[in-house]
């Protein structure tokens, strides 16, 4: 090959690279904290095979949602269906880009190690709580769906009042892998939430998922945010966490894909 043949050629891959970094996108998603752990495991192969910049931050589904309400600049939130619904409807994210994710059922933690209670059936399960030293849950006022859910189904299964004195509503920061740190650490018995959570929090074991008659899944959904600057790149990344490959991952992670 001749000089003039190389030089051609180191400046055609030069202006390819220039031409891969000018198109790689910067995408922020907000997204709601059960999906950590499987959107950590996804996100370097979507890096990798786009050359994009995701940058993701977890929060309640509620407290998400909250804030694509105020008008926080991001490409992409993840919360649930109905509040992604309800979202859509405000014109905070662009129509026809809502696709459903995952689904995820509500389970018990209890400490890593410790006896698993008897929780198979409806009345096993109350047993169990009102047996306990203390049972959690996240407060419902932080827009928490299985907080808001546990708060009602207690209601239902008319063991609120007998529960109140050793009930330990769990406040969520920034810090969501510290869900169940109260069970970690012994200060709460048994802590009811979304499986997904459980899965990612070290020092407790999944007691198991509550019984089918008072089970309550979550359906999870994706939408580009309106405002996005970086709409397509968005709808990629939606697309990818969406496809029959992350399926794998997601079930490890708790929850049924789709």
């Amino acid at each position: 090959m001749t000089k003039i043949s190389l030089t051609m050629l180191a400046l055609l891959l030069s202006s390819i690279g220039t031409v891969t970094t000018a198109y790689a996108a910067e995408i922020r998603v907000l997204s709601a904290g059960s999906l950590k752990l499987a959107l950590d495991q996804l996100l370097p192969d979507f890096q990798k095979s786009t050359g994009d910049t995701v940058t993701i931050e977890y929060g309640t589904a509620g407290a998400i949602a909250g804030r694509i309400q105020k008008g926080e600049l991001a490409d992409v939130t993840i919360v649930s269906r109905s509040q992604l619904e309800m979202l859509e409807g405000q014109g905070k994210i662009a129509q026809g880009s809502r696709v459903n994710i995952a689904s995820v059922g509500v389970g018990v933690a209890i400490r890593k190690g410790a006896p698993k209670p008897d929780i198979s059936s409806v009345e096993a399960f109350k047993r169990a709580l009102l047996s306990a030293r203390s049972v959690g849950y996240v407060n419902p006022a932080l827009g928490s769906s299985s907080g808001i859910y546990v708060a009602a189904m207690l209601e239902r299964l008319g063991i609120a009042q007998d529960l109140k004195s050793k009930i330990k509503l769990v406040t969520v920061g920034g810090d969501i892998d510290g869900v169940f740190r109260g069970v970690a650490d012994g200060e709460i018995e048994m802590q009811i939430g979304q499986i997904s959570e459980i899965a990612i929090s070290p020092g407790v074991d999944l007691a198991g998922p509550l019984p089918n008659e008072i089970q309550n899944l979550t359906f999870l959904a994706a939408g580009v945010v309106s405002a996005s600057k970086a709409p397509e790149p968005a709808n990629a990344f939606i697309r990818f966490i969406a496809s029959p490959g992350t399926a794998a991952v997601l079930k490890a992670s708790g929850f049924q894909p789709g």
